[in-house]
């Protein structure tokens, strides 16, 4: 009896943090996919399948030090008691969407010999910039922590997202180790430094000329530009960039304003003699990712990217 009483409790309380804030729910593949059907007739929204190479688990929590628990959700590949790791970054606006968005693209990629995390982190009716990078930074942590138990090499990570997750992993990516970014109360030995960024129409600089970042940008960043132009500047990949940038992938829509600062980038990783690869898929819509055939490209692409810094000596 006091056993079950125990788990009740920790049930209980686990519902009351996880409610103890606002939720918003506007953006899902059904509520874009009603957008787009019109425009694109041909689209399909895939279902999870199950894959017998690919091991799945549920809602591990990562980090539980702040006001409520986080949790991740595991896709690897069995096969191999190693293998490159790829955190998954969902998007909607910093403000809306949630980790199982990414549970298709997880184990798409898993079954081609990865491990991938789809990762909850806290939106900004929770948590202003930068909290959510900073905890994705943790679930890195965790996961080198306990690479074993996911079949992950700690030497070789990558960090994807899309749309406003993929604006997250590119800062992620370029601001390795800064100390701006790190939670000091995160329990790890281990770094939150990672090996390769996949940006999947994500802007890298907020305030540019092929920028039209506005009100949703404004609430995660806690102010428009005019009041906090030095907080805008600071969670822009592209004033991170420089010689210790891992390589990067950009898969992008056909809209230019979802690569704002995506050339200037690359021009500064050219430079650098660091490696990146561009594929825009033409008469795409932004969230292309959420659909076939697109999804099928997508994958296609990042595999081939992480081969090639991962896999291939």
């Amino acid at each position: 009896m006091k056993k079950m009483l125990l788990i009740l409790l920790l049930i209980s309380n686990a519902i009351f943090a996880q409610s103890n804030f606002s939720i918003d729910t506007s953006y899902t593949e059904k509520s874009v996919y009603v957008k787009l059907i019109k425009k694109y007739p041909f689209i399909t929204i895939p279902q999870l399948k199950e894959d017998k190479t690919v091991v799945q688990v549920a809602n591990v929590v990562y980090q539980d030090h702040k006001e409520r628990p986080l949790h991740l959700d595991a896709f690897f590949y069995k096969k191999q008691k190693q293998n490159p790791a790829v955190l998954l970054i969902h998007g909607g606006g910093w403000k809306s969407g949630n980790k199982n968005q990414m549970h298709i693209l997880a184990q798409e990629i898993a079954a081609k010999g990865y491990s991938c995390f789809a990762i909850e982190y806290r939106l900004s009716l929770e948590a202003k910039y930068p909290e959510g990078v900073i905890d994705v930074k943790n679930a890195i942590k965790f996961i080198k922590d306990n690479a074993k138990n996911f079949n992950v090499d700690p030497d070789k990570i990558a960090v994807l997202g899309c749309s406003s997750g993929a604006q997250m992993a590119a800062l992620i990516g370029t601001t390795n180790e800064n100390l701006v970014f790190e939670d000091p109360l995160f329990k790890s030995k281990a770094s939150s430094k990672v090996n390769a960024i996949i940006n999947v129409d994500g802007i890298l600089a907020f305030k540019h000329p092929e920028s039209s970042e506005g009100e949703m940008a404004s609430f995660w960043l806690n102010g428009t530009y005019e009041e906090k132009p030095e907080i805008w500047k600071n969670a822009s990949a592209l004033s991170h960039t420089d010689e210790t940038t891992p390589p990067i992938l950009f898969i992008n829509s056909s809209i230019d304003r979802f690569h704002a600062g995506r050339d200037d980038m690359i021009k500064i990783l050219d430079q650098n003699k660091i490696y990146s690869e561009v594929y825009t898929i033409k008469e795409s819509p932004h969230s292309f990712w959420f659909f076939e055939p697109w999804l099928a490209e997508t994958v296609l692409y990042t595999t081939q990217f992480l081969d090639k810094i991962f896999k291939i000596n």
